[in-house]
């Protein structure tokens, strides 16, 4: 241990970050930046204590091996999560944001390649990928397609939708694998606007590629997480079967829209930081700003909710200001935002008591689970998805066997040996 104890504190920073683990020690977060630079020694017991929290942070789980599948625009895993709920194991990742990455190697164990711009990786799949995955999972960009992403584009004059090169465009990448590898399934995710973007066309060529030019069985539908948590946010997700089965929305049971209220995810107020609690300014600004909209008979305005509310839609501009969703405080008392502990809470990220851990600053975390996927919604998917993309692949293996079958008889059949004729068996013999 005393020979090379840095792998042991990059790896607590990787998952952690320096504040949380100075934290866990005890320590300044100075300290810790000097262990890594080597200037300074951590002692031996910090090392313990470190090697602990590395095996409680990285220790792998039981997997279960029922089907594999691919993570590409993963983001911080929650797709991943919600698939390996139900038996799935990742074999592929594929995420540019470096943060986001941070974030993902925190909380998962990558033992496979984490790849980053999916530009880079398109033209050469197989190289990446030798392997056909039973399930190819991709929540690919969405501002390009949302209400939000698409105001604020045109008010810019920039273009949108598969008009902007840099994100709508990425889709047709994800066509390129399919085709490649050809997977027995696929499961996408985009925001709710995708439907009627360009006045449907968007969703008319992304159907038509999947449908008509790989040949894929495809259904969607929009889902709104109301009540697996208490947010409404509504997506649309497609599912993409290689063959007919018997998949259908409707064996998606919803728990209902009341079963979850912001009390079930909110901390208690003794363990909320006063930072968290809007500015004089902050609040005169936002309550200002909500009254010069009303009154031009815009929607727009901050939204204030409390412990029996259902929350508006996360997102990822959420660490600007945090209007769309305020914590009323009581009478006297300016509201607050969601901690970022809440806002995993509020997307489904932590499960069964254990938390999700979040490695990075407030800023970044807003923005990743502004970005994300609500986790129960995605396990609720896997669930009905599962069996038919066993079906799928043992009707793959069956075929397989059937054609390895064939090939083997045909090699050993009489009329496939080389025939010599009677007047040269002598010279044969």
């Amino acid at each position: 241990m005393e020979q090379e104890p840095e792998w042991i504190v990059k790896k607590a920073v990787d998952a952690l970050g320096f504040d949380k683990v100075a934290e866990h020690l005890g320590k300044n977060a100075r300290t810790v930046r000097r262990w890594i630079a080597g200037q300074t020694n951590a002692s031996k017991s910090d090392l313990m204590v470190l090697e602990q929290l590395c095996f409680h942070l990285y220790k792998s789980s039981p997997r279960n091996q029922d089907f594999t599948f691919i993570d590409l625009f993963a983001g911080i895993g929650g797709l991943r999560k919600g698939f390996e709920a139900h038996g799935g194991n990742c074999t592929f990742t594929c995420e540019w944001d470096e943060y986001a990455q941070k974030t993902y190697r925190a909380n998962f164990d990558v033992d496979h390649e984490l790849a980053g711009d999916i530009n880079d990786i398109v033209g050469d799949i197989r190289q990446h990928i030798p392997s056909t995955p039973d399930v190819l999972l991709a929540g690919f960009p969405c501002q390009p397609f949302s209400i939000a992403g698409v105001s604020k584009k045109n008010a810019l004059g920039r273009p949108h939708g598969f008009e902007c090169k840099t994100q709508g465009n990425l889709f047709f990448h994800i066509a390129s694998i399919l085709q490649e590898l050809r997977p027995p399934a696929f499961l996408l995710e985009n925001v709710k606007n995708l439907e009627r973007h360009d006045k449907g066309n968007t969703f008319r060529v992304i159907m038509d590629i999947l449908e008509k030019e790989l040949g894929y069985k495809v259904q969607y539908r929009v889902i709104d997480a109301k009540g697996f948590v208490p947010q409404h946010r509504e997506r649309v997700f497609i599912v993409g079967f290689d063959g007919i089965t018997d998949f259908s929305w409707d064996d998606f049971q919803h728990p209902g829209p009341d079963a979850k209220k912001l009390r079930d995810i909110l901390l208690p107020d003794s363990e909320v930081d006063s930072k968290y609690t809007l500015t004089n300014n902050l609040w005169t600004y936002l309550q200002n700003y909500a009254a010069k909209h009303k009154a031009a008979g815009n929607g727009f305005g901050f939204g204030l909710v409390g412990k029996n509310d259902t929350a508006r839609t996360l997102s990822a501009r959420y660490y600007k200001d945090g209007s769309e969703i305020l914590i009323d405080q009581g009478e006297g008392k300016n509201p607050r935002r969601l901690t970022p502990r809440e806002c995993a809470r509020l997307m489904g990220f932590d499960d069964d008591g254990k938390e999700f851990i979040i490695p990075v600053s407030d800023t970044r975390a807003y923005k990743q689970f502004g970005n994300a996927v609500v986790v129960p919604v995605i396990s609720e998917i896997a669930r009905i998805m599962k069996p038919h993309i066993m079906e799928v692949k043992e009707r793959r293996a069956k075929q397989c066997s059937q054609q390895y079958s064939v090939q083997q008889e045909t090699l050993t059949m009489p009329s496939m040996q080389p025939q010599v004729p009677e007047n040269q068996l002598k010279y044969a013999a």
